[in-house]
């Protein structure tokens, strides 16, 4: 793997505001939906609606894809990530303050929504275990795979 990986996955994620997430229905069919999300290091958060059919489906299998899509003026410039992981429901209340002020810091907007009641929000942690790097910058179609060690900490996960 290239040294500069790491540095240009965590540059998409700090760039993108908006993830398309694929879990599981009930019949195994996929649902992709848009989420926005922070995120630190390869660490990834997003909300949703505690009765929401996505946390319904993450509640079940927790196994999801996501693509985040960086805007661009033309195909040179095409960068993103398609991922594939784990995405599991924060309940400790330090992770979840935690993970508000990262909210906060990323969509200073988000303060004039804070007053969903508690319980009526879901807060998730995407952990990713394959990311696939999409540059068109290197050249037309330009992608590396790259597997993620769950083992070591957020931010020196890639192998």
């Amino acid at each position: 793997m290239k040294p500069d990986i790491h540095q240009d996955i965590v540059a998409i994620l700090e760039e993108g505001k908006d993830l398309t997430l694929a879990t599981l229905r009930p019949d195994g069919a996929p649902q992709a939906t848009t989420v926005s999300y922070a995120s630190q290091g390869l660490d990834i958060y997003f909300g949703c609606g505690q009765q929401s059919q996505k946390a319904r489906n993450l509640a079940r299998d927790p196994r999801v894809s996501a693509t985040i899509d960086l805007p661009y003026r033309d195909w040179a410039e095409i960068r993103g990530l398609s991922l594939g992981g784990q995405a599991t429901e924060v309940t400790n209340p330090d992770d979840l303050a935690r993970i508000g002020l990262l909210f906060l810091e990323r969509f200073p907007e988000l303060a004039q929504y804070v007053s969903t009641p508690a319980g009526e929000m879901a807060m998730f942690h995407l952990r990713p275990q394959v990311i696939s790097v999409l540059d068109y910058r290197k050249g037309f179609g330009h992608n590396e795979l790259v597997q993620v060690d769950e083992t070591l900490s957020a931010t020196d996960r890639l192998s």
